[in-house]
């Protein structure tokens, strides 16, 4: 399976002490992870201030790269719409966005990743 890494998934390792590949890897068993080029980009700016986002970047660079045109949550979309992938995050908006448009979203609840088709 393919998951696609927002900003704030790769951040999750840092704030939350959770370790992001074993958690996919136990809820998905094989996995691809991308990282759109619009991420870079987020995370090198708030990486100027927040630590967080400095090691994420560090953390980016192990996973494989998509190009996409788009910025923010629509470059996120476009990602996961361009790989057929579910996307990992655990920003309110971005998952009910990413639910309107039938994507599988991944996020995180009580310190473990968990996949969802519908959040109420």
């Amino acid at each position: 399976m393919r998951v696609v890494l927002d900003a704030n998934a790769l951040m999750m390792p840092f704030e939350y002490k959770i370790n992001l590949d074993l958690e996919l890897l136990r809820l998905l068993g094989k996995y691809e992870a991308y990282v759109p080029s619009c991420v870079l980009g987020e995370l090198e700016r708030v990486a100027r201030r927040r630590w967080e986002a400095k090691a994420a970047l560090q953390l980016a660079d192990k996973y494989r790269r998509v190009e996409v045109e788009s910025l923010g949550d629509r470059g996120v979309i476009e990602a996961a719409k361009k790989l057929k992938a579910a996307v990992v995050t655990n920003d309110r908006v971005l998952i009910n966005k990413l639910i309107k448009e039938g994507i599988a979203v991944i996020f995180m609840k009580q310190n473990h990743l968990v996949m969802v088709d519908d959040i109420t």
